[in-house]
């Protein structure tokens, strides 16, 4: 699957077709594995996320939970906790490229602001939805969006 990208080497403009289909898929998921609809229903149709895992690795994408278990709602506090657990992970997983979706920005009813800054910290093999970037420091690099 190609989505439009940006290339850090040419001052993050955009270009066409970068190849995401090795990417691992970072997408929001509630802790119930619910993936019903948005970049969770994409992750089990597309990506092979199996229902029942609301977080971690799982075919090749990455549940991220944005909401609890029963699609109830999470506070910041406890979304930042998982992405905090997801960046340890993708730092012990250097060998593995993640492409990292607007998590929570859509079902999980959070904004672009609530989110995007908790990913400040995040190694160079992430690269997040060009929504971002106004959010992210000028190091990141992005994949395009979904």
């Amino acid at each position: 699957m190609s989505f439009w990208f940006s290339d850090p080497l040419k001052g993050n403009e955009m270009t066409e077709n970068m190849d995401t289909s090795k990417m691992i898929f970072v997408f929001g998921s509630n802790r119930s594995g619910i993936h019903g609809a948005g970049a969770a229903r994409f992750a089990a149709v597309h990506k092979g996320a199996k229902y029942g895992v609301g977080e971690g690795p799982t075919g090749g994408c990455y549940a991220l939970p944005t909401k609890g278990f029963n699609i109830t709602q999470m506070t910041l506090d406890e979304v930042e906790a998982h992405v905090q657990k997801f960046i340890s992970y993708a730092r012990e997983n250097p060998h593995q490229v993640f492409q990292v979706t607007q998590v929570g920005c859509g079902l999980g009813g959070f904004t672009k602001e609530d989110i995007a800054p908790m990913f400040e910290f995040a190694p160079e093999n992430c690269y997040f939805d060009q929504m971002w970037k106004s959010l992210l420091p000028t190091t990141a690099q992005f994949w395009g969006s979904f």
